[in-house]
């Protein structure tokens, strides 16, 4: 697949199945997250593959924090968190690693973590792969960060969910125009 045609089509998938991502997508995937741009070349992220049963155990932990936060949440809301992971084959959690650095600010950093997150979702349609970056509450709550190994000075960047895409839907084409200005 072209460069540009790559940039320009590409698409979220929010609709992933079976199969997952091979091992050696997964190998062209990393590779490609750490050709992100990296000011100070201090490579400020890490990955976690998630995959199989351990989805099932990220699971728990996400229910695990929605009770924290509301011990009465209602049986098919917890049912509906509990299966967040199962939503994809495999799942990448994408954290910055932030560290002190004399000439590279922390928000820097992170950018830089996000950047390798675009690398993974471009890498993984460049392969035929579906794929979809997700946030919210879980991405953030203390009860997941400490059950995923996420030290105080790091960050989730975001869950990239991968698989077959159930459906590909066309990318809508914006015209760049609307977001543009010559200064």
């Amino acid at each position: 697949m072209d460069a540009l045609e790559l940039l320009h089509h590409r698409v979220s998938c929010p609709a992933l199945m079976e199969p997952g991502p091979t091992s050696e997508q997964l190998q062209n995937i990393y590779q490609a997250a750490l050709r992100a741009p990296d000011h100070g070349a201090i490579r400020p992220w890490r990955f976690l593959t998630v995959s199989g049963a351990s989805r099932e155990r990220l699971g728990e932990l996400f229910l695990k924090a929605a009770l924290t936060d509301n011990p009465e949440l209602a049986p098919e809301r917890q049912e509906k968190t509990r299966n967040m992971p199962l939503r994809a084959p495999t799942l990448i959690v994408v954290i910055a690693a932030v560290c002190d650095h004399p000439k590279v600010p922390p928000l820097e950093q992170e950018i830089s973590a996000g950047c390798a997150a675009q690398n993974i979702i471009l890498a993984a349609h460049a392969q035929g792969l579906g794929a979809m970056w997700r946030t919210g509450d879980m991405a953030y709550h203390p009860v997941v960060k400490s059950g995923l190994g996420v030290e105080a000075t790091e960050t989730i960047i975001g869950y990239i969910y991968l698989g077959s895409a159930k459906k590909l839907r066309t990318a809508p084409q914006h015209e760049h125009e609307a977001y543009v200005t010559e200064w």
